[in-house]
């Protein structure tokens, strides 16, 4: 039963000729700045990299699994930064390949307040074993599978960001073109694909010397669809010990733990426990990371990492 739901599910998406997950959705997104926004590339003084794979929505056959890696940091001249991103992404009979490279440039405000100003270039492939669904209609569009579309994308994003606070904003697909559309600025005109308007913010607050809390937030914006958005509430001890809970309007309630053991290596735990109508047929999600911070005296300039 759970496999037809499924496939019944992902045949409906191809129908309408979409993608359900243009970006692959991540829960512990707050540790990985880089994957909103390109302007967090280089915004520690150190370089950075995670490995985060997910297992959503377990107990369903072809059910998403993500795979993503990202690496960034600052070059010498320290008002620079560099990253890249790659995922790889399968929901059902689709998958998703993605490389995509970021470049951001800090401006000095006054203090430790600094505004980065980023943008990213890559390419996406998509590609889809139609023929593997099952189907009634005979729907001429599931006779041949899709052997490969590749994506060209370009995004851009800004970051204000202080030891203690933060806030982005991003479009991390602003352009992209697909052959079999027409080549045009406006995105609905030139790909399938559809502006994300990605709104992002969180501060640290000190409550004594051994904890601190951080609230954050994400809101996600897409034209002609309801507005989405990620509450988050994080307790850190002793700069080594997180644990939080995040709740996703409309879709599930998270919780969520990040151990950092030394100054080069954090790994981290989310679980997600939907509310929609998924829950009738899944457990939930499972999302592991692991981080890896290097460079050049690291020990000596490493900073407590809230964001």
């Amino acid at each position: 039963m759970k496999k037809i739901a499924f496939l019944v599910l992902i045949g409906s998406l191809w129908v309408n000729n979409s993608f359900s997950q243009q970006d692959p959705m991540l829960s512990q997104y707050m540790f990985n700045g880089l994957y909103l926004n390109p302007a967090y590339a280089g915004s520690h003084k150190y370089w950075t990299s995670t490995l985060t794979y997910r297992n959503q929505w377990v107990g369903f056959d072809g059910a998403p699994e993500t795979f993503v890696a990202a690496v960034d940091g600052p070059l010498p001249n320290k008002n620079m930064g560099l990253g890249l991103i790659a995922v790889n992404d399968r929901i059902g009979v689709s998958t998703l390949n993605s490389v995509i490279a970021n470049y951001a440039y800090q401006l000095k405000l006054g203090g430790e307040h600094k505004l980065a100003l980023g943008v990213n270039a890559g390419f996406s492939h998509y590609s889809a074993k139609l023929t593997e669904l099952t189907v009634w209609d005979n729907d001429q569009v599931f006779d041949a599978n899709l052997s490969g579309k590749m994506l060209p994308r370009f995004g851009i994003g800004a970051y204000y960001f202080t030891p203690k606070y933060y806030a982005g904003l991003s479009i991390p697909t602003l352009f992209s073109y697909d052959k079999d559309y027409d080549f045009s600025v406006n995105l609905n005109k030139a790909t399938f694909l559809r502006r994300h308007y990605l709104l992002t913010g969180g501060y640290v607050f000190k409550i004594n010397k051994d904890v601190n809390l951080k609230p954050s937030f994400l809101l996600k914006y897409v034209p002609n669809t309801p507005m989405e958005v990620d509450l988050n509430i994080s307790a850190v001890y002793k700069n080594a010990i997180w644990l939080g809970a995040s709740f996703r309007s409309g879709d599930a309630v998270v919780i969520m733990a990040e151990y950092q053991t030394n100054a080069f290596f954090r790994v981290g735990y989310a679980y997600d426990i939907t509310f929609s109508k998924l829950r009738n047929y899944s457990s939930g999600s499972h999302e592991i990371m692991i981080g890896i911070d290097f460079g050049r005296d690291l020990v000596k300039i490493k900073t407590p990492r809230y964001f």
